[in-house]
Parts: C-alpha cells; sequence; structure tokens
C-alpha cells in the first residue's frame, strides 16, 4: 500500500513536470513578470484541509521575492499538527517549520502578461514532537488473540528534519497583483531525529514518511498578493 502511495506521488510529479515544461515552450502569452516585488501568500490547501479534517490543523505562510529576469527566491513558514489512528498505534505530531529556496521562471517574457510556471529547489528544517497515545504489542500470554492494548503514553520531544525538495508549479494573475497557485514537490530527508527507535511517522512541513525511506511527496495550492518594488 505505501508503495503504490509512492508511485502515485512520482506519477503525478513526473506527469506534473512534462506538461509544465511543454506548456512553457509553447506558451505565446505568457510572462514572468512585470514587476519586481514582493510576493506574500498563505496555503490555502492547509486552511481548507484544517476545517474539513477533524484529525488535522496546520498554516503556512509563504513569499517570493523576484532578483533578477527568471530568478526569485521563496521563504516559507509554517506549523502543523495531525492525530494519526490505525490498527496498531495511535500518535500526535505537532511543530513548525521553515523553507527557503529559489525558483527558476520557464515562462517566455511577454510584456504586460503577469503569469508564472516554474521549477524551484528548496531547503526545509522542522522542529516537533510526537506523542504515542496507544499502541499494540504482541503478548505470549493471551492465548486468543497474541495481542495486547498498551494505553500508556508515550512522548517524544525536541525531535527534527532537515530536508531538500525539487518543486514545479504555477502561479496564475486572477486580479491586479492578486495570484492563485499550485505546486508539487518530490522530497528527501538528509537528516531526522527520532529517539527509542520510533519511526517519525509524519513531518510537518515534510508531510508522511514511508518506512524511515527519507522520499516524500507533497503539493500546495496558495493565494498571494504582490507589492511591487519598481518595473522592468
Amino acid at each position: 500500500m505505501k508503495m503504490n502511495h509512492m508511485l502515485k506521488y512520482y506519477i503525478s510529479f513526473l506527469s506534473f513536470f512534462i506538461f509544465f515544461q511543454s506548456y512553457s515552450n509553447n506558451l505565446t502569452e505568457i510572462d514572468t513578470l512585470d514587476k519586481f516585488g514582493l510576493r506574500a501568500g498563505i496555503d490555502i490547501h492547509k486552511l481548507f484541509r484544517t476545517i474539513s479534517k477533524n484529525n488535522y490543523e496546520g498554516l503556512s505562510l509563504n513569499a517570493d521575492l523576484r532578483i533578477s529576469k527568471k530568478l526569485f527566491l521563496f521563504f516559507e513558514i509554517g506549523n502543523e499538527k495531525i492525530n494519526n489512528e490505525s490498527y496498531y498505534l495511535n500518535t500526535t505530531i505537532k511543530g513548525n517549520y521553515i523553507k527557503a529556496g529559489i525558483k527558476n521562471s520557464l515562462s517566455k517574457d511577454i510584456k504586460g502578461i503577469e503569469n508564472l510556471i516554474y521549477v524551484g529547489f528548496n531547503f526545509g528544517l522542522s522542529s516537533f514532537e510526537q506523542t504515542i497515545t496507544q499502541y499494540i504489542i504482541n503478548n505470549s500470554y493471551n492465548a486468543v488473540w497474541g495481542e495486547a492494548i498498551i494505553n500508556e503514553q508515550i512522548k517524544l520531544s525536541n525531535l527534527n528534519s532537515l530536508w531538500g525538495e525539487i518543486s514545479i508549479g504555477a502561479k496564475t494573475k486572477v486580479l491586479k497583483n492578486l495570484f492563485l497557485g499550485i505546486e508539487v514537490q518530490l522530497k528527501t530527508t538528509f537528516t531526522q531525529k527520532n529517539k527509542d527507535g520510533i519511526t517519525n511517522l509524519y513531518i510537518p512541513g515534510f508531510n508522511r514518511t514511508y518506512d524511515s525511506s527519507g522520499i516524500g511527496a507533497g503539493f500546495s495550492y496558495t493565494i498571494s498578493y504582490l507589492l511591487p518594488i519598481i518595473k522592468k
């Protein structure tokens, strides 16, 4: 099942990349942005997920700053809290994260059009804690089920992770200086701190982990506002 999830993320990411690469090469009416400035936004996917899901809370604020015709600096800060429940294990993970990186525009330069297609690379750093509220262990004294439910709480604090991610995305102008965006990321962890040999099941900012493989994926939907500094 976990392998199927990862294959789905890989296929989605590659399809997204191929589509936008082809789209940007053949586009005749798209631009990197006619204005230099700071574009600040919020991840509305995390907001909708917070509203619609009882087991999730999250907030992400992001910004990009255009530094040349094709390059943008990117920053993001956020926090997440998620309750994972399964037959064998119930956990709560919560923490904060920051991301920073650079985006390169794939769009053609047509004056007056302010949409953006890009590929980027980010570093992410997360600090979090994981609390195990219930788990099941094998019980050799139980001849019927062979299992025992343990309700003793285990709190693992001062956990952290450093990762890198490749991103593909697009931002489109819907009103003056107002943009909607979509992005997918393919991630890999560089370091992970855990305790007592217990796997970090979820890393805030990174997303779900898969058997400590260090590979993950994510996506975001954003709404952002451009604060122009200068024009070309």
